[in-house]
């Protein structure tokens, strides 16, 4: 299984790519296989066109939720041409597309209440894919403890703030270590992704910072095989 990551930034950062950034993320969206596409946001057909991904390749389409940073109309319009199929999960939910078993995992995210996180195997490995949410919830850690989860992909939109209101609707990077910790031996990678752009150092320096607790960052066009 290859997840490549289109887009690792929060709804913070513009939807397009303008000239005065260092460096700068697309919106959080990942491409697994070239054929699995979750969370087509306003800025896939862009990131898709600088990291030279061919959505045609693209069967099947899966939503966190419906906030605009995860899901755009245009974009699910034009991936449905290619012959893609959404599938619209609500938590619990349960289906095969492909060789992929897809569970739809309740998320922490209060102003969407059917926001789902997603456990995604092929039949040899399984990932975890888990943005827009604060601490787990109970099911969803439990589905995580029946899998061997060989790659997680976390919420990491708060950075090194504490008791700021935003944690109970994404994690601070405290809230992934102590959720790294209580997971451990059911989860073989950690990696984070949603970053917010007003509260995140350059990602060299929080790369340097979560490397000491085995956590990697991602960013626009990581690939990750496992």
């Amino acid at each position: 299984m290859k997840i490549r990551f289109l887009g690792t930034g929060a709804a913070d950062w513009p939807i397009k790519k303008t000239a005065g950034f260092s460096e700068f993320r697309y919106y959080s969206s990942a491409l697994v296989d070239n054929t699995l596409l979750i969370d087509p946001g306003p800025s896939v057909l862009d990131a898709a066109l600088e990291f030279g991904v061919d959505l045609n390749q693209v069967r099947y389409v899966l939503n966190t939720h419906r906030h605009a940073d995860h899901f755009d109309l245009h974009t699910l319009e034009y991936l449905k041409s290619g012959g893609a199929v959404f599938y619209d999960l609500k938590p619990g939910d349960c289906i095969h597309a492909g060789r992929y078993e897809i569970k739809a995992l309740p998320a922490n995210h209060g102003t969407c209440p059917d926001a789902v996180h997603f456990l995604i195997n092929d039949g040899n490995r399984c990932m975890f894919y888990g943005l827009d949410g604060a601490w787990l919830m109970y099911e969803t850690v439990l589905a995580i403890k029946s899998a061997h989860v060989h790659l997680a992909v976390f919420d990491a939109t708060i950075g090194d703030i504490s008791g700021d209101y935003r944690i109970f609707e994404h994690n601070n990077l405290q809230m992934v270590r102590e959720m790294k910790e209580s997971l451990k031996g059911y989860i073989d990678q950690f990696v984070i992704s949603h970053m917010a752009m007003a509260l995140h150092t350059d990602h060299n320096t929080l790369a340097k910072a979560m490397a000491k607790d085995g956590i990697k960052v991602a960013f626009d066009g990581l690939e990750v095989d496992i």
